[in-house]
């Protein structure tokens, strides 16, 4: 082939690879929250809390973290990617004498604060291609529980709880049924502290991956997970 020709076709496809890895930059702005998060209350909360037999916990922001891990092949290796927010907010009710009462509100995290250890991977997470967060109508994730499972009797401070989760998640505008493994210590009568976590398709929800350099391949599953402490209001 002429070199000539070469030439063109090589200065060409690294122009293209710097108008994509552009396009990403930009599409993925500045990652700032678009506003201060609330924390949903319970619908339909039982009234027992007033009797004493009963307390609602909030989600701790400052000791909590919602994350996902994902693995990719980055420039020809197995690579693991770890992202986290502190961008999570939630209520649980509790009646120790009657655990099978337990109720939540929704779970609520803001999916443009991900930070990984890459910026411009970042970037490219809050995109239009993976979660398009960086727009207001898919800023946030959300999950509405249905029911809990493996819960009964009662409980005291220190125990631990294993049970699940099912409820609908909503990411990048898609829901879809999602069960959840959960486990919380009550370290004492105004705090407990757990983990969620669960494993889903990223393909479920219709998140894509932008090509590009570097990247060779994706994993479709996705460990969602949420680290959390929750103090009694």
């Amino acid at each position: 082939m002429n070199r000539s020709v070469v030439g063109w076709i090589v200065a060409f496809a690294l122009a293209f690879a710097g108008s994509v890895l552009a396009w990403v930059w930009f599409a993925g702005g500045s990652g700032e929250p678009s506003t201060e998060l609330t924390t949903p209350t319970i619908a339909g909360a039982t009234t027992t809390e007033a009797a004493g037999t009963s307390r609602t916990f909030a989600i701790d922001r400052s000791r909590s973290v919602a994350g996902f891990e994902i693995d990719e092949i980055l420039r020809g290796s197995p690579n693991r990617v770890f992202g986290q927010t502190d961008q999570v907010v939630g209520q649980v009710q509790v009646d120790l004498a009657d655990l099978t009462t337990v109720q939540l509100s929704q779970i609520v995290v803001n999916a443009r604060t991900f930070r990984t250890d890459s910026e411009r991977r970042d970037r490219a997470i809050r995109g239009p291609i993976i979660l398009n967060s960086a727009t207001d109508q898919f800023e946030l994730i959300t999950l509405d529980v249905d029911s809990a499972t493996g819960l009964s009797g009662s409980a005291q401070p220190g125990d631990v709880l294993s049970f699940s989760l099912k409820g609908d998640l909503t990411i990048k505008g898609v829901t879809n049924e999602v069960v959840f493994d959960v486990e919380v210590t009550l370290s004492d009568g105004s705090t407990i502290e757990g983990s969620v976590t669960t494993i889903v398709l990223r393909s479920d929800f219709g998140i894509g991956i932008p090509n590009l350099p570097g990247i060779a391949d994706v994993g479709d599953e996705v460990i969602l997970s949420l680290s959390f402490v929750a103090v009694a209001g």
